[in-house]
């Protein structure tokens, strides 16, 4: 038992890699790109924090599993990519209680504009 009160906790996971094929153009829908995901999961930690159990927490296996089962899937917008991820994370784990997701794209392809990437970020709630 904590004599503590936890004010804030989040579980985050950053710079997740993938090779996918989500984009509007043909060439991105054949040839790919890399996209980085980041996490901030919102649950209850103050079991785990006494236990050191993984069973009263987020296995960030699975979490790894969700999301990479996610970006097999080929979309056009990241905003789609996006949103399947935050609800399929929340989907798996009923502990959950807010999920903040981005997905972000190296080096998109928009003639003459430089952009080193494009990001979409959510927070969906319980």
């Amino acid at each position: 038992m904590m004599k503590y009160t936890i004010s804030d906790a989040q579980i985050e996971l950053r710079g997740l890699t993938f090779h996918a094929y989500h984009g509007v153009l043909p060439e991105e829908r054949s040839m790919g790109n890399t996209f980085v995901v980041d996490l901030a999961l919102k649950t209850d930690i103050s079991q785990a924090i006494c236990s050191d159990n993984l069973d009263d927490t987020i296995n960030y296996a699975v979490v790894y599993d969700v999301v990479k089962r996610e970006m097999d899937i080929p979309s056009q917008l990241l905003e789609h990519v996006c949103g399947r991820i935050a609800m399929a994370l929340l989907d798996t784990f009923s502990a959950l209680q807010r999920v903040h997701v981005c997905v972000t794209k190296k080096n998109p392809p928009i003639e003459g504009a430089g952009i080193c990437e494009s990001a979409v970020a959510l927070s969906l709630a319980r």
